[in-house]
Order: structure tokens, then C-alpha cells, then sequence
């Protein structure tokens, strides 16, 4: 019997299936409920024909995904940033969609995504909460500040206000509302203090374990909580094939098409994960304060350039060094990024 390939369009309430055979025919199609086992009905009838199964990666793929593979389907998790129809198409709906990533799939050319560690992943989301978090209470924290400006015409020391009790909050004002509002914000940071270190302590206890982790930390600039972040969001370096690919991945390389040395144009500068983007240019905003060759080198790039341009470029080294420090399992060695460290020559 002829091996099969279906292709699965995922939305919020409904997914559409499309399986074809290996010579381009369609077999079956239909439209069933965001539920597994009615997803697993419709399959099983071809479940042993099946060479792979094709899942859009959407916002809600996880239940899908996990599911088929508990169940022992051959899932890939397509690409959609990188699976384009012909623009020219009169009529396109979902079974076409469906049935579009299943012929791509026969012809070998789907582009996919990674599919994370299913034990891991709730892990790394946590961590992804937990910035969430960090964002709510910079917004308090800033808040805060902005309302004391605008009441005195002083500026409140953050150091200040972090060390602040509600009941010193309130005496800053007169007005019974502003009083409130500062008890009731300090209130509020108070409480994210205490869920960011819980969500701290839960993440670190599994971060601990993953082979990466320690050696990471030997970055400049790398601390617990950026390392926590590059080694969840990484996951298995080797889908890297080289430190190249993890410095695009972290969007630190420029996005950029150019034709006899002219800019034509921009690429889609949002390809790539967000979170590590976050923390390598995090760590290079650290690297260059507290570090001297990362300093050094950051300095001569920004007299070229700009700080902005610098800052990046700065993160995309630390980036590659660290494709280096967990592919080969090794300490952070600053004089293969760097060369030896550079002593100012004193003018006569």
C-alpha cells in the first residue's frame, strides 16, 4: 500500500486535515474539533501508512504536537514564517492550506521548526513568565517615580525606593489618593518580588541540570538569570551547525539584502527568538561596564560605528562564543574571542 503524508492547518477552535499519497493525490480531508482523540479518529484509519504528519505552528500547537507523539505519529512542526503559497492563487482556503504543507512534505521541501523537549518546555515557559513580571514591576517601579516627580520636582533614587516600607511610600504625600496609590503600588512590587523569586528558585533547580548551564555562566556578562535564559532557550545546540547559526537565531547578525555592495533591502529582522535576543544584548550591556577586553573591543567598534551598532555586535560575539562554550563543553575563553588583552600605550 502507498505511503501516506497529511498536513494539518491548526487554529484557536479547529483543525483541518489534509492527507495525500506520495504521488501527489489526495485521499482524505476533513474538519474536526480542537480535541485530540477526535483528531486521533480521523488519523487511525491511515496511522500505519502515515510517513509524517505535518502540524502549523501556531500559538496553541503543544497539545497537538505531544499528543500525536505520545501516540507514536511521525510530527513535524512546520514553519510558517517560511511557508509561502503562490501568490497568484484565485482561491485559497483551509483544506488547500492543510493540504499545501502535506505536498510540501512529499516533496521534502517543508520547512520545520524545532520541536522542544516536552519536559523541558514547561520549564522554559516559566522562565518566560517570570520576565513577564520583571516587565509589570519596572512599570510599577517607574510609575512610582514618575508620580513623585510630579508632585515634588525631586528624582527618587531607585536604590531608594526598592528599600522603601508602605508606610514611608504614603508619607511622601498629602493627598489621601496619591497616598494610596504609592501604598498600593509598593503593595504590588512587593508581592512580584516574592513571584519572581519563586519562579527563580523553580527554574534554577532544573536549569542546574542541563550540560550547558555552568559554562555559560563563565560568559562576561552572564549571571544566573541570563544564563537560566540562554540555556532553556537554546535547548539541544546541536540543531546549530555552527556558531553562525545561533548569533541569527539570537538576531544579532544584520538582516540586510545587498547586491554589488548596495543595500536592496531588509530582511525580516524578527526571524529568531526574542528572549535570547534579550539576554545577549543584556550581557553585553554588562560585559562592556565590568569587563576590560570586552570594553576595550566595544569602545573601538562604537568609534567606528555607533553605541547601538556596537552593543549588538558586542552581543553577537558573546553569542557565537557561547555556540563554542556548550558545543565543546569548556570555559569561556576570552583570547579566542578577543586575542590577548591590549595595554593603553601612555603618550610622552
Amino acid at each position: 500500500m502507498k505511503k501516506l503524508v497529511a498536513g494539518m492547518d491548526l487554529h484557536s477552535n479547529n483543525v483541518v486535515i489534509g492527507v495525500m499519497d506520495l504521488d501527489g493525490q489526495r485521499v482524505a480531508s476533513g474538519k474536526v474539533a480542537c480535541d485530540l482523540k477526535a483528531v486521533e479518529h480521523f488519523l487511525a484509519p491511515y496511522k500505519s501508512r502515515l510517513e509524517q504528519v505535518a502540524v502549523e505552528s501556531t500559538y496553541n500547537w503543544y497539545w497537538l504536537v505531544d499528543g500525536l507523539q505520545a501516540q507514536k505519529y511521525p510530527v513535524v512542526l512546520a514553519n510558517p514564517a517560511k511557508v509561502d503559497q503562490y501568490s497568484g492563487l484565485k482561491h485559497a482556503d483551509d483544506t488547500s492550506d492543510a493540504f499545501f504543507l502535506a505536498e510540501l512534505l512529499r516533496l521534502k521541501i517543508l520547512p520545520t521548526g524545532y520541536i522542544y523537549d516536552v519536559q523541558l518546555r514547561p520549564v522554559r515557559d516559566l522562565l518566560r513568565r517570570r520576565l513577564t513580571l520583571v516587565q509589570h514591576r519596572t512599570a510599577l517601579l517607574l510609575s512610582f517615580k514618575s508620580l513623585y516627580t510630579r508632585t515634588t520636582g525631586q528624582e527618587l533614587a531607585l536604590g531608594k525606593l526598592k528599600a522603601m516600607a508602605i508606610p514611608e511610600a504614603q508619607q511622601l504625600y498629602e493627598h489621601p489618593a496619591n497616598q494610596l496609590i504609592a501604598g498600593l503600588q509598593l503593595h504590588h512590587i512587593e508581592q512580584l518580588n516574592a513571584s519572581i523569586a519563586t519562579l527563580e528558585k523553580a527554574v534554577l533547580a532544573s536549569a542546574r541540570e542541563l550540560p550547558g548551564y555552568a559554562r555559560l555562566t563563565t560568559l562576561p556578562g552572564v549571571g544566573k538569570i541570563l544564563g537560566m535564559t540562554i540555556a532553556m532557550e537554546v535547548g539541544d545546540i546541536q540543531r546549530f551547525a555552527g556558531a553562525g547559526e545561533l548569533a541569527s537565531y539570537c538576531r544579532t547578525v544584520a538582516a540586510e539584502r545587498v547586491s554589488n555592495q548596495k543595500k536592496k533591502g531588509e530582511n525580516n529582522a524578527k526571524c529568531g527568538n526574542k528572549y535570547l535576543a534579550w539576554a545577549f544584548v543584556e550581557a553585553a550591556n554588562f560585559a562592556r561596564r565590568y569587563d576590560e577586553q570586552c570594553r576595550q573591543w566595544y569602545d573601538r567598534k562604537a568609534a567606528k560605528t555607533s553605541k547601538i551598532i556596537a552593543t549588538k555586535a558586542l552581543a553577537c560575539k558573546l553569542a557565537k562564543a557561547a555556540w563554542h562554550v556548550m558545543t565543546a563543553g569548556v570555559d569561556y575563553d576570552p583570547q579566542r574571542v578577543f586575542g590577548p588583552l591590549r595595554t593603553p600605550t601612555l603618550k610622552a
